[in-house]
């Protein structure tokens, strides 16, 4: 009965993409003086959402039904494109801060999906 249940393993994913992005963010960080470092991002979680899982879509009813073979991975990072600086670094800390708010904002909503699916889950046990 609850061997499946979707919204802790989205709930995993969002706060697992969270923190990959979180990494790439920090290692832009560091790198603001680096010449020649080009800064790096993330793709957005519903875009990985979608394309990696069929959890919205249609779903297997036994082993041999609608084989897929994609698995989850870690989202790949990939360069940005905004203008450089003179020694040819493009890592704007302004914008990388701002990042780092969605990122935790981010991270707090899967928290909090988590927590509430916990909460339904203590309910339906009889469980406060």
């Amino acid at each position: 009965m609850f061997k499946e249940l979707e919204i802790f393993k989205i709930s995993h994913a969002m706060s697992s993409h969270a923190a990959h992005r979180q990494s790439v963010i920090a290692r832009n960080m560091a790198n603001a003086d680096t010449p020649g470092y080009a800064a790096q991002d993330v793709a957005p979680f519903s875009e990985i959402i979608e394309t990696s899982t069929p959890a919205f879509g249609m779903r297997a009813t036994r082993s041999q039904h609608l084989q897929n073979t994609a698995t989850a991975t870690a989202p790949a990072s990939f360069s940005t494109s905004s203008p450089s600086a003179p020694n040819g670094n493009n890592v704007s800390l302004e914008e990388e801060m701002l990042k780092a708010v969605d990122v935790k904002r981010q991270h707090d909503k899967a928290l909090a999906i988590y927590k509430s699916g916990l909460s339904v889950l203590r309910a339906t046990l009889g469980r406060n």
